[in-house]
């Protein structure tokens, strides 16, 4: 069984007092902060920008793990690094060149990370495995949290898995979308070691986190 990490997505959280939403995850066993990244443009929806990454960084140490659903991506690499990113996930689709863009933000300090739509093959990530830090599978399609895990993703994972595996990398394995305890231990057993969840998280008010996380950590 790998080390399984959980990272709550702030979609979930309560804006009004995002920074105390934060640090209360981080207090209550998150490993990373998961801040979805929206355009407008190549997802639809409008979400939060460098500024707002910039406003909460001091909440907690943990890392922040940016997942960038914008097109163009590579202008807004080095303000999102500066703003407090660790992780930095990015698209295929999102710029004509992804191993340049991969290189880009390991150059601005942070580690990178490709993230594959449902519709997305997993070959997309294989061509790029030996730069990458992060592999994330959305099991939704990205835009709207909320939404019904998608099983069909699970033999991604588990491809995925096995070419991390063989390639001797230590490259997380994240999953995105509809993971909850019932699809946890799934998504888990089909290799993923991290785990993106919202309401998951968040449902129940502060009290609730810390059994939330390790209801999704198999109860550990």
């Amino acid at each position: 069984m790998p080390n399984v990490r959980v990272a709550p997505s702030i979609l979930s959280a309560d804006f009004a007092r995002l920074g105390q939403e934060i640090a209360d995850v981080a207090a209550a066993g998150a490993d990373f902060i998961h801040v979805d990244v929206m355009d407008g443009h190549f997802v639809p929806n409008l979400t939060v920008g460098p500024v707002v990454l910039k406003a909460v960084r001091a909440a907690t140490r943990i890392p922040f793990d940016v997942h960038l659903m914008i097109a163009p991506v590579d202008p807004y690499i080095d303000e999102f690094v500066a703003a407090g990113a660790d992780i930095l996930t990015v698209h295929p689709e999102a710029g004509p060149h992804l191993h340049r863009t991969l290189q880009r933000i390991k150059a601005a300090g942070a580690k990178c990370g490709v993230a594959l739509n449902p519709a997305t093959p997993a070959a997309a990530a294989l061509e790029v495995l030996g730069e990458v830090d992060l592999v994330l599978v959305m099991s939704v399609n990205p835009g709207f949290g909320g939404q019904t895990f998608i099983a069909s993703q699970l033999a991604k994972i588990e491809a995925l898995r096995r070419a991390i595996d063989a390639s001797g990398r230590a490259v997380m394995l994240e999953v995105d979308g509809g993971v909850n305890p019932d699809t946890a231990p799934k998504v888990v057993k089909a290799g993923a070691d991290v785990l993106v969840a919202g309401s998951a998280v968040f449902r129940g008010g502060k009290s609730a986190y810390g059994p939330n996380i390790a209801a999704l950590k198999g109860g550990k």
